[in-house]
């Protein structure tokens, strides 16, 4: 019978070596130009439908970007999928934001299966789900989504970025800019083109709720924030403008640093 002691020094040269290993994997990777893009379920999955269409030239999008030597790290969003079926939970009597989060989790990896098919050329078959401890493979694009209750996808998106030393996050949805209010609603809400994440933190708050309608989680903002990393906020309907926000150049949209 092995001594427990040994068993435990085996244990722990394991753990020690599948740190290490992880370690060396992402300081490999970080030779490679990767780009992390927190992609809105709005953009997949808005309230008429999937948009189809939409998928086609992201499709397309993405691919010229691969082409180019591009590596693409894309997390999705739950989008109206993930409200629609929290509310049906709520209007059955579910109150728990735990239980209504992991309905938004779920929302999240359907829209990321629904794009790693699309993508299954150049995307890992295999859909990361915990930012923290997963292996991200050597590949041309990784596709994330939802990992657990309390954590967004923009939280999930921020400890990839960190994980891979990326400084910036590119942020498509269907939201153009920062704004001070909701400029549907406040006709004298005022538009950001650059703003700090003091500033940004300062307009959204501090908690995160299941189904919170922000530009940017306020948990991943202050990720964010102490990291050192940056994020782009614009619409992803215009993926020439987003191609340039990508690539660091000047965009239309509003960054946070």
């Amino acid at each position: 019978m092995p001594h427990p002691g040994l068993e435990r020094n085996c244990r722990n040269r394991k753990r020690f070596a599948s740190r290490t290993w992880r370690c060396a994997q992402v300081k490999r990777m970080k030779t490679a130009d990767w780009i992390v893009v927190s992609l809105g379920g709005s953009l997949i999955a808005p309230r008429e439908g999937i948009d189809v269409e939409f998928l086609k030239k992201f499709h397309a999008f993405a691919d010229g970007l691969v082409t180019e030597g591009r590596r693409l790290l894309i997390v999705t969003g739950g989008g109206q999928t993930a409200r629609q079926y929290q509310d049906a939970a709520k209007g059955a009597g579910v109150v728990k934001d735990e239980d209504l989060d992991w309905l938004g989790v779920h929302a999240t990896r359907l829209n990321a299966h629904l794009l790693r098919t699309l993508l299954r050329k150049t995307a890992t078959p295999r859909i990361v789900t915990n930012p923290e401890e997963d292996e991200l493979p050597d590949a041309k694009i990784i596709i994330a989504a939802g990992w657990k209750p309390g954590f967004s996808t923009d939280y999930d998106a921020a400890v990839l970025a960190k994980r891979l030393g990326c400084s910036r996050i590119v942020n498509l949805s269907n939201v153009d800019h920062v704004y001070s209010a909701d400029p549907k609603k406040d006709p004298h809400a005022r538009r950001y083109d650059r703003m700090t994440w003091k500033e940004f933190r300062a307009l959204v708050g501090n908690e995160w709720k299941p189904g919170l309608n922000a530009p940017f989680d306020p948990v991943a903002a202050r990720l964010c924030d102490e990291a050192g990393i940056e994020v782009a906020i614009l619409s992803g309907k215009n993926l020439a403008n987003a191609r340039r926000a990508l690539l660091g150049k000047e965009f239309e949209g509003t960054l946070i640093r």
